[in-house]
């Protein structure tokens, strides 16, 4: 469990350039907060204490902004930049290494009770604003663009973006935030110049 605590800070400090130290780390990181409140309530969810697991994560969501299920299984190095908003539903199964931006959403697409939320895979990152929904799978290294909407599953280091996601770039390079960035916008308008334009073609 130490070991795994101090995974979580060195991610942080490994991914935000704004962060300045270990103190500062511990003592104003709301995502690493949110992180450390769903590790003692996941452990208290393990040991058949659900109410109190219920309890810390409520208690966690109000203070971070961050909705984690005590069932969902986390594993090391999850970061979660800037937190508010985050939501992981109780039967999904994040990988290690994982890095989440504010607004991301693991849920479900049924109220059926079984596997109903997404699985995600090693060094996966997720953009700001990303839902991935249902008992779909995000293979390692794969990126999914900010407010992108993913509801089937995404091979290892696939480039997702848009509404539905689609897949941008194949397995292969796989381009940084700034990049996809870039790609989006150039997308979104070429679009425009299509809705504008019946004559107009790419």
């Amino acid at each position: 469990m130490l070991a795994t605590l101090r995974r979580d800070v060195e991610v942080v400090l490994e991914r935000d350039p704004a962060a300045r130290s270990v103190l500062d780390v511990v003592l104003t990181y709301p995502g690493l907060h949110a992180v450390w409140g769903y590790r003692l309530a996941h452990a208290l969810w393990r040991a058949d204490l659900k109410l109190a697991a219920r309890v810390i994560s409520a208690s966690v969501r109000v203070v971070t902004g961050v909705d984690i299920h005590p069932a969902a299984v986390i594993g090391q190095g999850l970061f979660i930049d800037h937190a508010i908003g985050v939501v992981v539903g109780e039967t999904a199964v994040i990988g290690t290494d994982v890095t989440m931006y504010h607004g991301v959403t693991l849920g479900g697409l049924t109220l059926d009770r079984g596997k109903r939320h997404p699985t995600v895979g090693d060094r996966v990152m997720l953009g700001a604003g990303a839902k991935v929904l249902g008992p779909v799978t995000l293979g390692d290294d794969s990126r999914i663009g900010a407010n992108a909407v993913v509801v089937h599953d995404v091979a290892p280091g696939s480039v997702i973006v848009g509404v539905p996601g689609r897949v941008l770039h194949p397995q292969g390079h796989v381009p940084g935030p700034v990049e996809v960035v870039n790609l989006m916008e150039r997308v979104e308008e070429l679009e425009r110049q299509v809705a504008a334009d019946d004559d107009f073609t790419i």
